[in-house]
């Protein structure tokens, strides 16, 4: 049987993706670091789809070497991964020399490495198959810098750009990769970001985990490369693309920076 890889499935977009795969009949492997919490996704998968098989692996993907040990523990039970979704990720804010590093190491090793090794271990078999989908889960951020979630906005940049390098190296494959880049939504990202001091979700339209889910899980089945969701972030997005970088950098960071002092 095949099954669907998803991390950061205990909440946000993560869960909303795994619900829109139970629906499709897809078996899941589910990956967060609250066990009990992945306990209680797994019952409600289940009861949208009783006819899938939904097993987790509870592990904090920030962790050195923690793809190794996903790509142990799938291999151990002989299962096919033919969909990934590396959604799992964090950001901070705050002032670069005030924040702590060893909070952005682990932010760069689960939005960067973890996400990359992942990859890395369960390609190979899909390009022998000559089929799978995986969905990287960007931002808006990629496309522009941000001050005051500096070391953030710099790694969704990684995976924008890493995202569009293997698409192009998939072509003819039967492999195909596709990045989500949502704008501000409603998870549980904001408060573990501690961004109270920004004036981003106060000034920009918040959608909803299941709105966002929705549209990326859709291109992701017609083999698009970059889904952006939103009217406003694909202004954004295409503003950026003309407007003078200075003025880019300006703009952020008047909206990021808010009641910081």
């Amino acid at each position: 049987m095949n099954y669907a890889l998803v991390t950061g499935a205990s909440g946000g977009i993560g869960y909303e993706l795994a619900k829109l795969l139970a629906k499709d009949t897809h078996n899941l492997i589910l990956v967060a670091r609250n066990k009990n919490k992945l306990e209680e996704v797994k019952a409600e998968l289940l009861k949208i789809n009783e006819k899938i098989d939904v097993r987790f692996i509870p592990k904090d993907l920030s962790e050195n070497n923690s793809a190794e040990f996903i790509k142990s523990e799938i291999d151990k039970q002989g299962l096919c991964v033919d969909t990934i979704i590396n959604n799992a990720g964090f950001g901070d804010f705050g002032k670069y020399w005030e924040t702590s590093f060893e909070k952005e190491a682990q932010m760069i090793r689960l939005n960067i490495l973890t996400l990359t090794q992942i990859t890395k271990l369960f390609l190979p078999d899909m390009i022998q198959r000559k089929s799978g989908k995986i969905l990287n889960v960007a931002s808006v951020a990629a496309f522009m810098p941000g001050s005051y979630m500096t070391v953030y906005y710099a790694t969704k940049a990684f995976v924008l750009s890493y995202t569009e390098g293997l698409a192009g190296e998939l072509r003819g494959t039967g492999v195909c990769v596709s990045a989500l880049c949502p704008g501000p939504t409603k998870t549980d990202f904001e408060n573990k970001a501690s961004l109270d001091g920004s004036d981003l979700f106060k000034k920009m339209p918040v959608a909803s985990a299941e709105s966002v889910a929705k549209i990326g899980y859709k291109r992701l089945q017609k083999g698009k490369v970059i889904t952006i969701t939103g009217f406003i972030n694909k202004l954004s997005v295409l503003s950026v693309r003309f407007a003078p970088r200075c003025l880019v950098r300006n703009l952020v960071r008047k909206i990021q920076k808010g009641s910081l002092k």
